[in-house]
């Protein structure tokens, strides 16, 4: 079968499909409002009149034509009032449907509508044509209703649409320009095609192709609708994708050569559609909840911003208070109170790194994050931190040793020496003593394979890490399965904030262990200084 030669279906396909897909998709994002909902209704019942017509002259005449016929002005005359009731809507959001709209214009259209099934209308098949299809209706006593009915919904809605382009400000003019051009180039090519040739020339041929016609007034209405309430970009992509499936699975409806054929790709072609439909509205399901999820982020990074600080401030005081009992600034302590204080003031301390841990991570996640970056001896840093830390290894037992490789080279980097210091390398080698029961730690210092990077590794014997907890080690309060047992202060935000650090000066760092039990090593690579780096950095 030649494709050619079914233009009339398969402009009905393409006009079908991207008339309901439109009508969710614009329906969808915002199901509360008036002018969405609105446009669904005028979707909707135009693809079902486009179906109808396009039904309605391929069939033999027949009673069963005739009853087509019939359908398809009774959906003609819904198909005014969708008009008109969009063009009374559009764009507004919330809108009130006035009395008389429910109570005289809808129950003058039920009952037109109704007239258009019964022989009042249309009474029988006067005419038939070459081709056995229907050539001519004789028309009843009540089609002037129904003319005038339809012709009073369409103008009034036109005219509606002219005093909103008119009385809108320049600045917000185009959406109405959009749908009144739509709506004149389809009234148009409808006057034309549906009704002057056939009457003037009596050629029927072009009026199956109603579906095509009216396609101006849906795609520039819903482009004005798009440009009002600002359609998501990524929904309007993935509908037509959609678009495009459903008119591939629709061309197998053109080349079929049997009846069983073509009721099973129209059949598919009904199910891709629907799936393209329940696709869309999923999207826009992910899409709304990500918003939700990033608006909740956001508030609750606030409060957690908010009770940080206030929490920082009074645990500040606190830690101000004890080492003032401990300088004796308010006497002498006695014996019995000195280790309460001591302890006291450690667990402060604890505290307030907590609290900066979050307050860091939650600047390091906002992009706030500034760095110092001036010329310094990594060598002397690392040592300056193990020895800062070696009395906390020998209360547990622990052996901490260092070793830089070779020793006395120059370990120049270019970044922030305090940030390094504090929550990379002090986090690190604080980490492997906290979850180290028995054993070592061993710190080096060496030349990488790669000719310009340092690496920093931190050895221990310690608890080691499971393969599964690997993945959640550098996240945003991300622990090992265990590792509050082993370390009831961790935060889970330590390693976190070291990687944002290294990744800030260029490096990379990770961790490597062959299990629990067998130990950990945290692995850092920072870039080391070139030639000229250092004097460009410190004129800044």
């Amino acid at each position: 079968m030649d494709a050619f030669s079914n233009l009339d279906l398969l402009s009905v396909g393409v006009a079908v499909a991207g008339t309901v897909l439109l009508g969710f998709v614009i329906l969808f994002n915002d199901l509360r409002s008036a002018t969405n909902r609105a446009f669904f209704a005028f979707a909707i019942v135009t693809a079902c009149w486009s179906v109808l017509n396009f039904l309605s002259y391929q069939l033999p005449a027949s009673d069963v034509a005739l009853w087509l016929q019939r359908t398809v002005i009774f959906f003609a005359t819904w198909h005014a009032f969708t008009f008109f009731h969009l063009a009374s809507v559009f764009p507004a959001r919330d809108y009130r449907v006035p009395f008389w709209h429910v109570y005289v214009l809808v129950p003058i259209t039920s009952v037109v509508s109704l007239l258009t099934l019964t022989p009042y209308v249309f009474e029988r098949i006067n005419a038939v044509g070459a081709n056995g299809a229907i050539g001519g209706i004789e028309n009843g006593p009540a089609i002037p209703f129904f003319g005038i009915l339809v012709l009073l919904l369409i103008v009034v809605g036109i005219t509606k649409l002219v005093r909103k382009t008119v009385q809108a400000p320049k600045t917000e003019r185009s959406p109405y320009g959009l749908m009144l051009a739509g709506m004149i180039v389809t009234f148009m090519l409808l006057l034309i095609f549906n009704f002057l040739i056939p009457a003037i020339v009596n050629d029927p041929q072009f009026i199956p192709f109603g579906a095509l016609f009216l396609m101006p007034f849906v795609l520039l209405t819903s482009y004005a609708i798009y440009r009002h309430h600002l359609l998501n970009l990524r929904v309007v992509a993935t509908a037509i994708l959609g678009f495009m499936v459903t008119i591939f699975t629709f061309v197998n409806v053109l080349y079929s050569t049997s009846t069983s054929a073509v009721v099973i790709n129209v059949t598919a072609f009904i199910i891709v559609l629907l799936g393209s439909i329940r696709i869309v509205r999923d999207t826009l399901t992910l899409e709304a909840l990500a918003e939700e999820l990033s608006a909740t982020n956001v508030r609750q990074e606030g409060l957690i911003r908010f009770i940080s600080h206030e929490v920082k401030g009074f645990l500040t005081k606190d830690q101000g208070a004890f080492a003032a009992l401990l300088d004796g600034d308010f006497g002498k302590l006695s014996d019995e109170l000195k280790p309460f204080v001591t302890r006291a003031l450690g667990e402060t301390r604890t505290g307030v790194d907590s609290v900066m841990n979050i307050l860091k991570a939650s600047n390091q996640k906002k992009g706030t994050t500034e760095y110092k970056k001036e010329p310094f001896d990594l060598d002397a840093l690392a040592k300056e931190v193990v020895e800062e830390l070696r009395p906390q290894a020998q209360v547990k037992g622990l052996t901490l040793s260092y070793a830089a490789l070779p020793a006395g080279a120059p370990y120049t980097i270019i970044g922030d020496k305090a940030e390094i210091g504090d929550h990379v390398l002090h986090n690190l080698i604080d980490n492997a003593i906290s979850y180290t029961p028995v054993g070592s730690i061993s710190v080096s210092l060496e030349r990488s394979t790669s000719p310009d990077r340092f690496v920093c590794k931190v050895k221990d014997t310690g608890v080691g890490i499971a393969e599964e907890d690997k993945k959640r080690l550098f996240t945003e309060g991300g622990h090992g399965k265990d590792s509050q047992v082993v370390n009831v202060h961790s935060t889970g935000y330590g390693l976190f904030i070291a990687k944002n650090i290294v990744l800030a000066h260029g490096g990379a760092i990770r961790a490597e262990s062959e299990g629990p039990g067998k130990g950990s090593t945290f692995v850092v690579e920072l870039p080391l200084a070139r030639a000229g780096e250092e004097e460009a950095a410190k004129r800044g």
